[in-house]
């Protein structure tokens, strides 16, 4: 039968990142793999990243977010359908940072992909300086990701001190109690390495780390209401300038729990910048090419408070 593995992980964790290098062991160890894609929202930023893996043993859809659940899980059917009719060997799924995991295990017990598919590897990114002050909500969705996971990756490790590795090993085990799970990590249950140095050893092995079935408490969620989505189009500056507005729009109480800011601008000079944002870290690189927007995604964002900081710099749509 063919795998399907999950790739999850909280907002701004550092899945895509993940994945890109993932893919690329799977597609040199002689794999034919596809690529289920989703976010938040109806414009998937994330998408235009993985657009070098495509190739003659690689190929790529989306899932559009931020739908109902009965709608997700059925556009989640139909891309997994597609594939298993075009003869993948293996697909990963990268769902929005926004997910509940039981979701992966219902669809997957569906005709005919419970004929056609088993569940291979569930892979949790956690970034090393994970955040303290997560919603209830926000921890509920880092327990789902983290508890039937068959190895958790830590991200950007080479940037994190001892304490913060400890505190986050601790902060998971803060929400296993908190949601009534029963699975603990120490520091050997977790893979800390510097993804630059991740070998195909390490690679061989997260394929075939499989998953665990804990029991976890379950809180409602409505994806359409509990987080939110704000688009920015056409925004032009310098990147001084943009890193500026980043920094005060995290600092604006006002616009809301602001989670990620993600997206591309083009330069004066027609180069192209990525912009990844979040709290404790904010990357800006260039890019071969890119689209015209930028997504925050957050909790009760206030779209008119967070539209104020780039009103001044947003073209005519």
């Amino acid at each position: 039968m063919r795998k399907v593995d999950l790739i999850t992980g909280f907002l701004g964790s550092g899945k895509t990142t993940f994945l890109k290098r993932y893919a690329d062991y799977l597609v040199r160890s002689g794999g034919n793999i596809g690529i289920i894609e989703n976010d938040h929202g109806a414009v998937n930023v994330d998408m235009l990243l993985l657009q070098e893996l495509l190739g003659a043993n690689c190929d790529l859809e989306m899932v559009t977010g931020g739908c109902d659940l009965e709608t997700h899980m059925r556009r989640l059917k139909t891309k997994l359908i597609s594939f298993g009719m075009r003869g993948a060997g293996r697909v990963l799924v990268e769902p929005s940072g926004i997910f509940d995991v039981d979701e992966f295990f219902d669809v997957l017990r569906e005709e005919p992909l419970d004929r056609w598919y088993e569940i291979g590897s569930v892979i949790a990114i956690v970034d090393a300086k994970l955040e303290d002050d997560l919603s209830e909500q926000s921890n509920y969705m880092l327990a789902s990701q983290i508890a039937n996971a068959g190895k958790v990756i830590i991200s950007r490790s080479q940037e994190s001190t001892p304490d913060d590795l400890r505190h986050t090993i601790r902060h998971l085990n803060e929400v296993m109690e908190m949601f009534g799970c029963r699975r603990r990590f120490s520091d050997s249950d977790v893979l800390k390495k510097n993804w630059d140095d991740l070998t195909d050893d390490d690679f061989s092995d997260i394929a075939s780390c499989g998953y665990l079935l804990e029991d976890h408490v379950k809180l409602p969620f409505d994806r359409e209401n509990d987080y939110d989505s704000v688009y920015i189009f056409k925004a032009r500056t310098t990147k001084d300038d943009l890193l500026k507005r980043i920094q005060s729009l995290f600092a604006d109480s006002s616009c809301g729990n602001i989670f990620r800011i993600k997206g591309f601008m083009p330069l004066e000079d027609g180069s192209w910048i990525e912009l990844n944002a979040t709290h404790r870290s904010v990357e800006v690189k260039p890019i071969e090419r890119g689209q015209e927007i930028f997504i925050v995604i957050g909790e009760k964002l206030h779209k008119d408070k967070v539209l104020a900081h780039w009103s001044d710099i947003m073209g005519e749509m």
